[in-house]
């Protein structure tokens, strides 16, 4: 078995409801562009107020994918 390698993404979900799905959001859009995700880790967290109420929960992840070489 060889070593593997990977590498770290960071994105931001955003969502209406919940930090869990602004979390899930940006999983999801990261897998539309890379294959191989392998860990998710939340690493803040924040929300968007407008005129005194929570209008957007935002989610900032760090996902690390599998390096392949391109050779």
């Amino acid at each position: 078995m060889s070593d593997s390698v990977y590498r770290v993404m960071e994105v931001i979900g955003s969502s209406a409801t919940s930090w869990e799905e602004a979390a899930r959001n940006a999983v999801a859009k990261a897998g539309i562009h890379r294959e191989d995700l392998r860990i998710a880790e939340a690493v803040e967290f924040d929300m968007k107020i407008d005129d005194k109420q929570i209008v957007a929960f935002r989610t900032k992840v760090k996902i690390s994918y599998k390096y392949h070489e391109v050779v």
